[in-house]
């Protein structure tokens, strides 16, 4: 077999919704095989074995599976730590949900285990890998827009009481909207722009409570610990200041999710939670904005792109996008905005992970 059809055995921990994304997404790439699940309730993950053709084992025996390389990470972000290094210590690389751990340290932990034993460590969110934001990434490298400059990142809401089944969680520690959407956004700009050089930022909590308006808990009393707005300004390496705002303390609003402003012109870049368009720009001397054609491929929700692209990484030895560096520092960046707020000062951020190679116009490579 060549590389380019030989298959990575997959292991699934954690079965619960997200992980029907990732075995749909599975099924997407001929590059990965899902041989097992495994979940804390058997019942879940014989249901989902079922559903999607593979088997239910118990943690222990998905770990000690001889067929099973890669170890998708899917348990709840207290968990992420714990269970990735379980992953690495059985010897397979591992590819988590995002945050990669709600601790910074215990993700420097975690990336280093990985080093020692020569495996590799993804992260979500892939969605950067989608045909909206790698059009927009090609517009900002042609450099038609100049030197980007500065530019917006916005994702404000009122809160997700009044959708999610159990929304309780959301402002717990380990919750909040820097932990929860930010990644989204913050890798969207790093495929953009590189890494951030420092974080200067002011965090409020408009309430101690929420009152839950979901049908499954409607009435119920949510306390309130994590702060549920944070306004930020972003200093990156390239020189871009970026102003990013991320709130469940916005009944409505009307802002694109991300602007970038270059000296000749700028780009409108489409929800980052998502894999598609529109994308837009402005050049000097246009009359309008011009919406773009998508350039690559994967407009559709393809969650699990970022795990194809590790298995590929691990066949031909090059870097993977979705990386664990990547997603460090991410959640360094996040942290640095309660670090910010509480000290009154900038955060200069440690890591600097290189920027993430662009996708092929025909996909994965």
């Amino acid at each position: 077999m060549t590389a380019s059809t030989q298959q990575i055995g997959v292991g699934i921990i954690g079965c619960g919704k997200i992980s029907q994304a990732y075995f749909n997404g599975a099924k997407t790439f001929d590059v990965l095989n899902i041989v097992a699940c495994a979940d804390l309730n058997p019942a879940v993950a014989r249901a989902k074995a079922e559903d999607n053709g593979c088997q239910a084992l118990s943690i222990e025996a998905l770990l000690a599976h001889p067929d099973i390389q890669i170890v998708i990470n899917l348990t709840i972000p207290a968990a992420h730590a714990a269970v990735s290094r379980d992953v690495l210590n059985a010897g397979k690389h591992v590819y988590c949900e995002k945050p990669l751990t709600v601790d910074l340290d215990n993700a420097r932990e975690v990336l280093a285990l990985a080093e020692s034993k020569k495996l590799l460590v993804g992260c979500a969110p892939d969605t950067f890998f989608g045909a909206g934001l790698q059009t927009s990434r090609e517009i900002v490298d042609s450099g038609k827009l100049g030197r980007i400059t500065s530019g917006t990142a916005f994702m404000l809401s009122a809160g997700p009481e009044s959708w999610h089944p159990n929304p309780g969680f959301y402002f717990l520690v380990g919750g909040g909207p820097v932990l929860d959407m930010a990644p989204y956004y913050l890798t969207a700009l790093v495929n953009c722009l590189g890494p951030v050089k420092s974080v200067s930022a002011v965090t409020s909590k408009s309430r101690p409570e929420r009152i839950a308006t979901c049908k499954e808990r409607n009435g119920e009393v949510l306390p309130v610990e994590v702060n549920t707005h944070a306004s930020g300004t972003l200093l990156f390496h390239s020189g871009t200041v970026i102003t990013a705002v991320f709130s469940f303390d916005v009944v409505k609003a009307d802002h694109s999710p991300i602007q970038l402003y270059g000296t000749d012109g700028s780009v409108k870049v489409p929800d980052p939670n998502t894999f598609g368009g529109p994308v837009f720009s402005f050049v000097r001397g246009d009359e309008a904005w011009t919406e773009h054609t998508l350039s690559r491929p994967y407009a559709d929700n393809t969650r699990g792109i970022g795990v194809a692209d590790m298995a590929r990484a691990i066949l031909t030895g090059r870097p993977h996008r979705a990386s664990g560096a990547l997603a460090c520092h991410v959640l360094e960046v996040m942290h640095a905005f309660e670090q910010s707020s509480e000290t009154g000062t900038a955060i200069e951020i440690q890591t600097q992970p290189e920027r993430p190679a662009a996708l092929p116009a025909n996909g994965l490579d």
